[in-house]
């Protein structure tokens, strides 16, 4: 069974989450930088290879009316560049509110600003592959 990758982009940073074997949970794996030379492609071909991952699915940020602003526009442009260099299936999902809730939950747990910053993407990008895996049940 091929793991399901779930990720979600950032201006800065890319946040990433990987399924269990069963497609049941998400575990947040890494956080990724953003390089002017798109070496964060690189990385996450890697990741694939090395999780066997089948498929991904990218956070869409629409705006509270369900309309995709320009955020959600280089969100898809991204989505179109991974399904071309990785030739694997990749859907939108939609993220609304994702960052706003893996932040919320961290505050909740008395997480330093420091370390919140260090692991809100990742959190996030696990919240969007959980959601899209409960939904498929």
């Amino acid at each position: 069974m091929k793991k399901i990758m779930g990720l979600d982009y950032g201006d800065r940073r890319i946040g990433v989450a990987i399924s269990d074997a069963f497609g049941w949970t998400a575990q947040g794996v890494e956080v990724i930088e953003r390089r002017r030379d798109e070496g964060e492609l690189d990385r996450i071909a890697a990741l694939v290879k090395d999780n066997e991952v089948g498929e991904i699915v990218v956070g869409l940020p629409k705006n509270m009316n369900g309309t995709i602003g320009p955020r959600g526009e280089i969100c898809m442009e991204f989505a179109n560049t991974l399904r071309e260099s990785l030739s694997l299936p990749v859907h939108l999902w939609d993220e609304r509110l994702s960052t706003v809730s893996a932040e919320r939950t961290l505050l909740e747990a008395d997480v330093s600003r420091k370390k919140r910053k260090q692991v809100v993407d990742k959190m996030a990008a696990s919240l969007i592959l959980q959601n899209y895996l409960d939904s498929k049940r």
